[in-house]
């Protein structure tokens, strides 16, 4: 990985560890996202399985435990996957002043990026 994108990481991910473990444990933060193996239009499967943005907002908290030495390759996997996720989905940015209810802002919290912090 490069230090570009542990750097970028480092500051698109902009909610601390403690406010990302309380955020996954909302309703909110669970009612939102696409669980894998389904469709964009199916946003769980008859199992309730957890969403792709859930998962991942535990393995930033992971992560974010981990000094930068310390991660393996699938983390830096992930960390590009987080990213492109938030550079793609800020870039998605509702037309409505009010966001702080908004499922788009759900959705980038649950990768570690609170809009409403910027």
């Amino acid at each position: 990985m490069t230090d570009q994108a542990y750097s970028d990481f480092k500051s698109l991910v902009n909610m601390t560890s403690k406010e990302l473990e309380k955020w996954l444990q909302t309703d909110e933060s669970q009612s939102v996202g696409i669980a894998k193996g389904t469709s964009s239009d199916k946003k769980t499967d008859v199992d309730g399985a957890e969403s792709i943005g859930h998962e991942s907002g535990r393995k930033i908290l992971d992560i974010m435990s981990k000094k930068e030495g310390a991660l393996t390759d699938d983390d830096l996997a992930h960390i590009k996957k987080v990213n492109a996720y938030i550079k793609r989905h800020k870039a998605q940015k509702p037309a409505k002043e009010d966001i702080e209810h908004f499922r788009w802002r759900y959705s980038l919290m649950n990768w570690g990026h609170d809009p409403s912090k910027e």
